[in-house]
């Protein structure tokens, strides 16, 4: 026997809202993947500058000091500005729980960066781990805590061991030194 199917408002409602739902992501994705694939132009602008010491246009002057050429300039910017791009579209698209780890290397290009575009900079790749530290500091032990609060979660604690750890009012420290014993 065949029994037909009735069909209601109510999943033609559902579906016009997953369709947005899908047209809005489809947009959200072909953006993103229009940035990142333009990063190879991006990267490549720096042949369209010229070979000379000064460049000027009628906005501005731009004399290069310490590369000598405009394009050698550019080119050294450009070659930390791309990768610094290409990790903000990754930090801010990425769903994993560990997204925070890639500040660390955006730091280290955004103060590459910083650098490259100071021309009294004798030596742009030397100190900027001494920056980094303070960053790292914050965001090694976060990342941490994130991951043992989804391992603790995924092994199910008891009704008492969570009655325990909200009665026992730990600050930071004592969190940590937890995390650390055996």
């Amino acid at each position: 026997m065949n029994t037909p199917h009735k069909t209601t408002s109510k999943p033609q409602q559902q579906y016009k809202i997953s369709t947005k739902a899908i047209s809005k992501s489809l947009l959200t994705g072909s953006v993103i993947a229009f940035l990142i694939i333009i990063s190879p132009y991006i990267f490549y602008s720096y042949k369209s500058f010229p070979d000379t010491k000064i460049w000027e246009t009628f906005i501005f002057t731009f004399e290069s000091g310490f590369y000598e050429k405009v394009s050698v300039s550019f080119w050294t910017i450009l070659g930390k500005f791309v990768p610094l791009y290409l990790l903000s579209i990754w930090f801010l698209t990425c769903k994993h729980w560990w997204y925070h780890v890639i500040l660390i290397p955006m730091g280290m290009y955004l103060f590459q960066l910083i650098m490259a575009i100071n021309d009294d900079v004798k030596f742009s790749d030397e100190i900027e781990i001494w920056y980094l530290i303070p960053i790292m500091a914050v965001i090694v032990p976060l990342v941490y805590l994130i991951r043992t609060k989804i391992f603790t979660s995924m092994h199910n604690p008891t009704l008492e061991e969570i009655e325990y750890e909200l009665q026992n009012k730990k600050n930071i420290f004592s969190h940590f030194r937890d995390l650390f014993k055996s």
